[in-house]
């Protein structure tokens, strides 16, 4: 049973990250950016929907819908003043720029939200399934979080690769001088992308917000190991991102239920500096062609 409940938690753990390397790897398809704020982003969310639905008394479906709402404001927040300026002229310091933007945010809600972990409650995560009588250590919505992040993923992947809005994306980060030409619309473009990839983080959130506690501090960590997911899937693969952040989670599910959580974090990093140093473009990513 204690594999049983090791292998679930971490396929939604790793569902988690999963979502917030999709967002990594949505910005980079459409600007070869990304945003370094993703972790504040999915702290938002939970942020977010615990304030709308605890403090303000909202039905969660409104709570979950505004706070949602509110974190694709953030991404376009995000493009507006900590990416775009940078890269109109050339210069790579947007990846400070975001830094600190989501430092920023962190600190504002430490000093609106507090700095005590709150509990989300949800009739998903109060009682764990039973099969004969004999507890699994598994609740309903650990079990949900993977079936949602694979379902968004296949929805990136068909938006992305069959959809007149998706093509379009893709036509900017390969050819801005052609793609304008033919009419598309590059900063809404790419503020969309940035829209799209803080709204799913706000899901991540949202999602594992019953199952860890609420802070100002929570996506730190999170960001951190959701970034390390998408460069080991491969950046230019939503599949690739999706599948390393199961990978990802359950070897963390696994490494702490057999050695304890002191090793989890030593490993599973030692495992992805292994992993890129025979693979640099990521398990699921293809080296970039150079014209020359």
């Amino acid at each position: 049973m204690q594999w049983i409940s090791a292998l679930v938690a971490g396929l939604g753990l790793g569902s988690m990250y999963g979502l917030m390397a999709l967002g990594f790897h949505l910005t980079f398809a459409v600007s070869a950016t990304v945003n370094f704020a993703q972790g504040s982003s999915m702290m938002l969310g939970a942020v977010l929907a615990y304030t709308f639905s605890q403090t303000l008394g909202w039905p969660m479906p409104l709570a979950v819908a505004a706070a949602l709402a509110l974190c694709a404001i953030y991404g376009l927040v995000v493009e507006r003043l900590a990416v775009q300026p940078f890269v109109r002229r050339g210069s790579s310091a947007w990846l400070m720029a975001t830094v600190a933007l989501g430092i920023v945010l962190d600190n504002l809600v430490m000093l609106t939200f507090g700095t005590e972990p709150r509990s989300l409650p949800s009739p998903l995560a109060q009682s764990a399934l039973q099969i004969g009588g004999a507890g699994l250590g598994v609740y309903p919505l650990q079990l949900l979080i993977p079936v949602v992040g694979l379902a968004l993923a296949g929805v990136l992947h068909y938006v992305l690769r069959r959809s007149r809005w998706g093509i379009a994306m893709l036509a900017v980060v390969q050819n801005r001088d052609a793609a304008r030409l033919m009419g598309i619309p590059i900063r809404r473009t790419i503020a969309g992308a940035f829209a799209v990839s803080t709204l799913l983080a706000g899901i991540a959130g949202v999602l594992i917000a019953p199952l860890f506690n609420v802070q100002a501090d929570m996506g730190t960590v999170f960001g951190l190991k959701a970034f390390a997911v998408a460069i080991l899937g491969g950046l230019s693969s939503a599949w690739g991102v999706m599948i390393a952040g199961l990978l990802f989670g359950v070897a963390e599910a696994m490494i702490t239920a057999t050695l304890g959580s002191g090793y989890t974090q030593i490993i599973t990093f030692g495992l992805v500096i292994v992993l890129l140093a025979m693979r640099p473009d990521g398990m699921f990513g293809r080296a970039e062609v150079r014209k020359v």
